[in-house]
């Protein structure tokens, strides 16, 4: 409660504690937090906000709307991926972070009175560090921590099979899996982990769980000009995800450097999302936020980009 609800920066301020204990607690432990290092804003005025972890950097995103503000929170320096349409892939895997890095990037969030929505959509994959991500989920939706609804968290993974089983065993937060392409060798071509973590056996082993209630289970579909944009891919689309309780996202491909993909235009964009709809999928379009500070999605990076202004 005084860490997460009264925000005490200090041992000194847990006045309910005796004088003895907090003595004690004062020689085994720090509390606070590390502020940003630095902050970048958006004229759709989405934030990102870069963190120092030792010897690496770590960026987490604010993305306020009308009725809600969401933090994207990262969960690795770098990533082992290697997603051909990711900045985050391309720069390589650095380090985990430990569950304390994690909530950081929440505690020390000078919006953090604002927070309505958590996603795990960040720099790295959250089920290659799962043991520190469920620490850290575990502290968000505890009554001990922020007390926060598993229905505000989501998750998002390529799919680590042999990981995915404990995570949605062990959490109830909402699930989103990066697919991207229906067609195994084409999605292996797009994101590698693929070869590791089959997408028809990640299916498989979704269907042997419930999503029909409140958590939820969604796809995130980057459309790419050209390559996995085209009607017979939606088609694909509804067969493969036939049987499951869940929605799609569409999501446009934002500009990269050395960028292979080109994003589709809206026209093409929409008639994929009315297909899937007209067949039983329900589908949305993310809109973009953030692009012109590269913290839209797939754009996460350390790498310091020119054109960026530092608050």
């Amino acid at each position: 409660t005084w860490l997460y609800d009264k925000k005490a920066t200090s041992v000194d301020e847990m006045t309910n504690i005796s004088l003895k204990y907090r003595e004690c607690l004062k020689e085994e432990y720090e509390v606070g937090g590390d502020s940003p290092e630095e902050c970048v804003r958006s004229s759709d005025g989405t934030v990102k906000y870069l963190y120092r972890t030792g010897e690496n950097r770590v960026e987490a995103v604010y993305i306020p709307e009308d009725d809600r503000a969401t933090l994207c929170v990262s969960s690795q320096v770098g990533c082992k991926m290697n997603c051909r349409f990711c900045m985050t892939g391309k720069q390589g895997f650095s380090a985990n972070l430990s569950a304390y890095e994690i909530l950081n990037q929440i505690h020390s969030l000078p919006e953090r009175d604002k927070l309505t929505n958590i996603v795990l959509m960040g720099m790295g994959e959250p089920l290659d560090n799962l043991d520190e991500v469920l620490k850290a989920l575990d502290v968000m939706t505890s009554s001990y921590g922020y007390g926060w609804s598993p229905r505000r968290i989501t998750l998002s993974t390529v799919g680590v099979r042999n990981k995915l089983k404990r995570f949605i065993e062990e959490s109830n937060c909402h699930l989103a899996i990066s697919l991207h392409s229906p067609l195994p060798l084409q999605r292996a071509g797009l994101i590698p982990a693929e070869r590791a973590y089959s997408i028809t056996e990640i299916i498989e082993l979704l269907k042997n769980y419930d999503f029909s209630g409140q958590r939820r289970l969604s796809f995130e579909y980057i459309l790419l000009k050209g390559v996995n944009d085209a009607l017979v891919y939606a088609k694909e689309l509804v067969k493969l995800l036939r049987g499951l309780h869940c929605r799609v996202n569409l999501i446009h491909c934002h500009p990269i450097p050395d960028a292979e993909f080109e994003s589709s235009n809206s026209e093409t964009v929409l008639k994929f999302r009315d297909y899937l709809t007209a067949h039983g999928v329900f589908a949305t379009v993310r809109a973009s936020r953030g692009e012109d500070i590269f913290a839209a999605c797939g754009m996460l990076s350390v790498a310091k980009r020119e054109g960026e202004k530092n608050d």
